[in-house]
């Protein structure tokens, strides 16, 4: 999940994981974390894990220099150390974007860079059913799916997903014990 944590749907997505014996990780916005530290602790209490997604997600993020990248990365993990007190070793670019300036700042941090194989747009579209289609169409074991935790369509369309893995038994995991599994 990407985005986050946000106080109006990140709670659901957690319960929804509970509910459901599943877990995921969570790449959180470092000025979001500020203002929501309660919903990173509960994040991590439930198991999950928790990246880097930058401090702004600033729409011109692409455009930073190596500098102005160490500053994003090292806000974002100072701000989830004091939260939870531990350093994430993920990272998630805004946007999917990666830049000669950012891939210089990550040498010196030595975050992982985590992709998906599964974007099904879900903050864009608009109909629960829509997205959950791009996704179903996809999955297979080992997908990476890119959700947000941030917008009113994703307890549906998680609640329904989550009842397709375990229909079909799919077990939903962290990227840490995914990269442990492969």
């Amino acid at each position: 999940f990407d985005d986050g944590p946000n106080p109006n749907y990140t709670p659901k997505v957690i319960q929804l994981l509970k509910d459901f014996d599943a877990k995921a990780t969570f790449f959180c916005i470092g000025k979001h974390v500020e203002e929501h530290t309660n919903l990173l602790e509960e994040i991590v209490a439930n198991g999950h894990s928790v990246g880097n997604h930058s401090y702004s997600h600033s729409t011109l993020i692409g455009f930073k220099s190596t500098e102005a990248w160490l500053v994003e990365l090292k806000d974002t993990d100072q701000v989830i150390f004091k939260a939870i007190g531990t350093k994430p070793n993920l990272f998630r670019p805004p946007y999917g974007v990666t830049t000669p300036h950012l891939a210089k700042a990550l040498k010196v941090t030595g975050h992982v860079v985590i992709g998906w194989n599964i974007r099904p747009f879900d903050k864009a579209l608009k109909k629960p059913e829509m997205i959950l289609n791009m996704i179903l169409k996809s999955i297979k074991p080992g997908s990476v799916i890119l959700l947000h935790d941030t917008h009113e369509h994703i307890g549906t369309v998680l609640e329904q997903l989550l009842q397709f893995l375990k229909k079909h038994k799919y077990q939903m995991v962290t990227i840490n014990e995914l990269m442990n599994d492969h």
